[in-house]
């Protein structure tokens, strides 16, 4: 490999870039003394990380380390020669600060539930016995010898229903019964009862049948072999055994629920995060979500996914990830890289089918910019905006061929990205998903990616806040650096931007819809009648058009650029009916016009001698309450009500219609 380290310096600014040739061995002198200068130290080299780390630890240099692999992404590729600036740009995105996420802490005290259909259960409870805490279900018809001596509770029962997370397991068992004592040739069974509950720190499922969880491979502390696999159900055991004490996994989600638009009012609005969780970490919880933080394995489709940043990907924050990114994106362009195609790829699958491309193919060509992320689908439609605005000519997301769990939040997002970039210039193509199992497959896939327009010159934004705040920022300046900006464009179903179209003939300015926005997008007027639209702070949850008592709301998924930074726009105003006692504005001149006009000699409490009842309906609350308390009214004391009318009175009606020649009449 052939470093440019001139494109680095070039790349990386004022930054001091020191070159070498055999840095791990000869030359770990010039490591030593790059190390002994107390401040940040990046070395471009991961395949001997543990090597420096160990001799900063022992020799006490102050220096802080971090790593870059320019090697399997850069230099080992047909295109080498050409790969400098993206050298420059690997290297100033790994000497970003990628701050540790918060961690929640899971306790197992060992107790084992081996859930099984035959004697495989038992000799595997044999296995854990002397490490684990041993109870056996088993489930199905086999014929079980019963063992000598009772090393561990042995029970008969079928799963209904499995929840809950490594030290803190819940079984609900139907069937569930004890064997006899006196079993002799085979365990008899006594008689079984339906919902025994279980609690379990372990299940290890050798049952043969599905899983009793959902994505069971991210749920942490279930285990699943086939009995059939002697080996698969060696591994497993030794797993278990290992699964006692004090755990932390990172706390992936940041998520705060005032600002979650799930539901108001018992009318259910968003659900893209429950649609897409794979572990069912997600559950309604009244107006919000829960997410509970012990079972959510931190795919991150919810951050990605949810319009208001109520949940936030933490494991880093999406500002930092954008940081990163920046820095990429910048790097390359000082150090004269052009037509930057941005591959997101996780660091399991992804990379290693980069490293297997650079070491037995032709590499990663070198405008390709590899952006390793905890999990590709927790990508969002901010990360791909900000890519183009910073100045990318295309981004791809690389997933397994045959994804273990369900890509569709990331092909919303990709989908999103790609009418963006066309409908703002950027080009065709643009965005999209590369599905791939074998190194040979991406490369076809990374020489078709087109090569159309960039921003130019591209922007040069800081991001900060939350989800929705570096979308909005994201939006306004990747429509800044258009090639061909264009005010407003069509997004498919299910989009988190748009806005909601209003009959206005048919709303009476009841303000439900207000009540019921979570994000403000709808507002009041505190000074009179008034209905206001906040475009870019609408999420399309719905909740406006389901709680609308008259169904006059439709949604419209879109983005229009104007709107953000301006200031709401009225959609319906009137003029407001003031009280006839003192003047207190309480309503809209129609509304109370048109009660009045409803009841107005048509209803028997209005009618007759009650007509001045009238005036009580043109006044505000308290002079009404005032006013019929004044006049004595009590409507249970009123004179008889008329007699409903009945079919026998229709009846009888029409028969005498005809009688008199008069013909039939419509009621």
């Amino acid at each position: 490999m052939a470093p440019d380290s001139a494109a680095v310096t070039r790349g990386c600014g004022a930054r001091k870039v020191v070159g070498a040739r055999h840095l791990c061995r000869s030359e770990l002198d010039r490591f030593r003394a790059a190390a002994g200068e107390s401040g940040p130290l990046l070395v471009a080299c991961t395949q001997e990380a543990p090597l420096f780390a160990e001799i900063a630890g022992a020799e006490n240099l102050p220096a802080t380390l971090a790593f870059a692999n320019i090697r399997e992404t850069a230099g080992w590729s047909a295109e080498a020669n050409r790969s400098g600036p993206k050298m420059a740009a690997l290297i100033a995105a790994a000497a970003v600060d990628r701050s540790t996420p918060k961690a929640v802490t899971l306790e197992s005290e060992g107790v084992v539930l081996i859930y099984g259909r035959d004697a495989v259960a038992i000799e595997a409870g044999r296995r854990l016995a002397e490490r684990l805490d041993v109870s056996v279900v088993l489930t199905g018809s086999a014929q079980i010898e019963p063992p000598r001596r009772t090393e561990f509770p042995i029970r008969r029962g079928t799963v209904r229903a499995l929840k809950g997370v490594l030290g803190g397991f819940e079984v609900v068992l139907d069937g569930y019964a004890a064997p006899a004592p006196s079993s002799r040739g085979t365990l008899a069974f006594g008689p079984p009862r339906q919902g025994a509950v279980a609690k379990a720190d372990i299940v290890l499922d050798l049952s043969g049948g599905p899983a009793l969880v959902s994505a069971a491979d991210l749920r942490a502390g279930y285990l699943r072999a086939d009995p059939a696999s002697p080996a698969a159900v060696a591994e497993a055991c030794l797993k278990a055994g290992d699964l006692v004490g004090t755990f932390d996994k990172p706390r992936y989600i940041d998520f705060r629920d005032d600002l979650c638009a799930h539901s108001r009012s018992r009318k259910v609005g968003c659900r893209r995060c429950l649609d897409l969780c794979p572990t069912g970490a997600i559950t309604p919880a009244g107006d919000h979500v829960a997410i509970d933080a012990g079972i959510c394995a931190g795919c991150g489709s919810c951050a990605a996914a949810c319009p208001t940043g109520a949940a936030a990907y933490d494991a880093p924050a999406a500002d930092a990830t954008l940081t990163r990114l920046r820095a990429m994106l910048t790097a390359y362009r000082a150090a004269g890289g052009e037509w930057p195609v941005v591959l997101v790829h996780d660091g399991q699958h992804g990379a290693d089918l980069i490293d297997a491309l650079a070491r037995y193919g032709v590499g990663l060509p070198a405008n390709v910019l590899p952006f390793e992320m905890d999990e590709v689908t927790a990508a969002g439609p901010e990360l791909a905006a900000a890519a183009f605005a910073w100045g990318a000519a295309a981004i791809r997301f690389l997933t397994r061929a045959r994804p273990k769990h369900d890509t569709a939040g990331l092909a919303a997002t990709a989908e999103l990205a790609g009418t963006l970039a066309a409908g703002l210039g950027y080009g065709t193509g643009t965005a999209a998903i590369i599905a791939a199992d074998d190194p040979d497959r991406l490369a076809e896939a990374l020489a078709l990616t087109p090569r159309d327009r960039t921003a130019e010159p591209p922007s040069t934004f800081l991001p900060a806040g939350r989800k929705r705040d570096l979308m909005g920022l994201a939006l306004r300046e990747m429509h800044r650096v258009a090639p061909m900006p264009v005010d407003v464009i069509a997004l498919g179903a299910g989009a988190p931007l748009g806005r909601v179209a209003v009959d206005t003939e048919g709303c009476t300015l009841c303000l439900a819809c207000v009540s019921a926005c979570p994000t403000g997008a709808l507002k009041d007027n505190a000074e009179r009648p008034m209905l206001r639209f906040d475009e870019a702070a609408c999420v399309q949850c719905g909740l406006c058009a389901a709680t609308c008592p008259e169904k006059v709301i439709t949604l419209e998924p879109r983005v229009n650029f104007a709107a953000f930074g301006t200031p709401p726009v009225v959609v319906k105003e009137e003029e407001p009916f003031c009280c006839v006692e003192c003047g207190k504005p309480f309503g809209t001149r129609s509304s109370i016009d048109r009660v009045v006009a409803k009841l107005e000699g048509r209803h028997w409490m209005f009618s007759g001698p009650h007509a001045g009842r009238l005036a009580f309906l043109k006044m505000c609350e308290d002079c009404r309450v005032s006013a019929v308390t004044n006049a004595g009214i009590d409507p249970y004391a009123t004179t008889e009500r008329p007699r409903p009318r009945t079919t026998e009175d229709y009846l009888r009606d029409r028969e005498r219609e005809k009688r008199a020649g008069t013909g039939e009449r419509d009621e």
